[in-house]
């Protein structure tokens, strides 16, 4: 059984920032490298892991399959749909929410039974039919916004709720691999929750703590999903946009301890403060302790 925090929506109830590790093609294909990102993701910090599912065929035209057979190499990323059953598995296991990013619509259906969530990825986000098929199962949906006008922001977001989308998170995102910290526009952040008013998080291709602290600390990111690999080896690590379990650990620690000492804002003495309250200066002569605690030292 999954605790609260991550049984039902991708929501806030009993963590404050909700942290993704995004796997991608960093798998290899292999069931025990799958498990070992979610086992690193877990004991990281993570709140989720996220895997990919396509099948190149479904991911490009003909047109770039026959004059880029490239492309073809990405066969080799596909995630085997025989790994679903045992990374949800694990997932429950690690107490982490289990999400995916379905690239093709038969995929919608294939994930349906072990998925936590969806995410919608930046280059698909002007497919309907897409979004739609994610929202038809009542999952939360997060969508990535790389790449695009708000105005195709506002058509996407107004395509989910029209259908019924009850839990939607939005990822201000800049799709460069590695982004320039100077073009990640973290102000966009506020800018997406004013306008659709929907919880927002940054998606990180920075490798950046600064970055992803100023997400959260200045512009309030409620979700930060980043790319991650286990030790360097990961199909797209030399791309430089994945960070490392032992270099995101202290910044998801550091983080996560930072909003719980935000408090409820009343100013009132504090538990820890209890003990010194008896020692402060009598205000009848500025000696310190209080006179009620002078008088108890005397009875000793």
């Amino acid at each position: 059984m999954k605790p609260d925090c991550l049984s039902g929506p991708l929501c806030l109830r009993a963590i404050l920032i909700v942290f993704i590790s995004e796997v991608s093609s960093n798998h290899s294909q292999k069931i025990e490298r799958a498990l070992e990102f979610i086992d690193q993701s877990a004991a990281a910090g993570c709140d989720a892991v996220k895997f990919q599912l396509f099948k190149v065929e479904q991911l490009f035209s003909r047109e770039v399959l026959e004059n880029m057979p490239e492309t073809l190499k990405r066969k080799e990323w596909e995630l085997p749909l025989e790994f679903l059953p045992v990374l949800a598995k694990r997932c429950i296991e690690k107490k982490v929410q289990f999400g995916c990013t379905p690239f093709y619509l038969d995929a919608v259906d294939e994930l349906s039974e072990y998925v936590d969530f969806y995410k919608v990825a930046s280059y698909e986000l002007l497919w309907d039919e897409l979004l739609i098929s994610c929202v038809k199962t009542g999952k939360p949906l997060i969508l990535s916004t790389g790449m695009a006008t708000i105005d195709e922001i506002k058509h996407a977001v107004e395509v989910t709720r029209n259908n019924g989308c009850e839990d939607l998170t939005l990822l201000h995102c800049t799709s460069a691999y590695p982004t320039p910290y100077k073009e990640a526009n973290l102000a966009a952040i506020e800018t997406l929750r004013s306008k659709f008013g929907c919880k927002v998080g940054w998606s990180d291709h920075t490798v950046n703590p600064g970055v992803i602290s100023r997400a959260v600390n200045r512009w309030g990111a409620e979700v930060i999903e980043f790319h991650l690999d286990l030790e360097g080896d990961g199909a797209e690590f030399e791309s430089g946009h994945c960070w490392l379990p032992n270099d995101i650990a202290p910044v998801i620690k550091q983080l996560k301890h930072g909003s719980i000492a935000d408090g409820d804002g009343v100013k009132k003495p504090v538990t820890s403060e209890m003990p010194d309250r008896k020692w402060r200066a009598d205000p009848s002569d500025g000696l310190r302790p209080l006179k009620p605690t002078r008088d108890t030292l005397l009875k000793k």
